[in-house]
């Protein structure tokens, strides 16, 4: 598993950033370079995507197995920083890395190694609109293939709408990480650079499984010991208001910043989401 890696390596505090289901670590450049005079900022490729390494077994591609992997991630770190477990880490999460830092967190300390003290759950709770995932799964996964650069653009802002706002440049910025040259085809086409096989567990999905993951993600959510901060787009087809209202009363009792004009999922680049997530971390 490959990570990005901002600010001083020696440094002992950690923060962990982690994309969404389909994207990868340098989602989070703009968020990482503001924060890493304070912190080692740490933003991984989850496993299929990006520069890490595919899985033979696509059973593999679930929440749990990306959260033992975060684990393993963690440890190395705290030994190359001579630090006694367990490594106290902020967390921010967009999307599936929402869930993976829930799932860490029910890892007890002497397995995860670390103790989560901050945790930002971006567009991201424990009760996940099926329509929302339908529709990310319409499209997980499919051939594509591009001539250029923005032609890519195109087709990723086509899907990802709910980003909200992004002038040409920042939207490029954000898409050419998520490509890769198809050296198997004669005309050195793009495509994505994620494995597709990631859409298997989609295949599954049901409405009564995505009903029992609810109650369990509940629980999870609702044993969190760290202070969290719960960020939603005003407009997300994937987080509804109502279960956003029921994460700042129960557990935790996140703290709730909306951003207009925004849906699935804040990017974190626009100047007042990176400050919110700034003002949380370093309170």
């Amino acid at each position: 598993m490959a990570y990005w890696s901002w600010g001083d390596p020696a440094n002992p505090r950690v923060l962990v950033c982690v994309h969404g289901l389909s994207r990868q670590g340098r989602d989070f450049d703009v968020l990482a370079r503001a924060l890493s005079s304070h912190y080692h900022v740490v933003c991984p490729d989850v496993v299929g995507r990006g520069q890490s390494d595919w899985l033979a077994d696509p059973r593999g591609y679930q929440v749990f197995t990306y959260a033992s992997d975060m684990a393993v991630m963690l440890k190395q770190l705290r030994e190359a920083k001579g630090l006694a477990a367990p490594m106290t880490v902020d967390w921010v999460g967009t999307s599936m890395g929402g869930l993976i830092g829930l799932g860490l967190s029910s890892l007890p300390a002497e397995a995860s190694g670390i103790q989560l003290r901050r945790m930002v759950l971006n567009d991201v709770g424990p009760r996940l609109r099926i329509e929302a995932l339908h529709r990310i799964g319409s499209y997980l996964g499919l051939p594509k293939r591009f001539t250029t650069e923005q032609e890519a653009a195109d087709y990723l802002w086509s899907i990802s709408a709910g980003f909200g706002p992004h002038t040409p440049e920042q939207w490029l910025a954000l898409s050419r990480p998520l490509l890769r040259v198809d050296t198997a085809d004669e005309d050195s086409s793009l495509i994505l650079h994620y494995d597709p096989a990631i859409a298997e567990p989609f295949k599954t999905l049901t409405a009564d499984s995505a009903t029992s993951g609810e109650a369990m993600l509940w629980q999870v959510y609702d044993a969190l010991r760290c202070e969290v901060l719960l960020l939603r787009g005003q407009n997300s087809d994937l987080l509804d208001a109502d279960t956003a209202r029921q994460m700042t009363e129960r557990g935790p009792r996140a703290r709730l910043i909306e951003f207009p004009g925004v849906g699935h999922a804040p990017t974190l680049i626009a100047p007042d989401q990176v400050q919110a997530v700034e003002g949380f971390l370093l309170a």
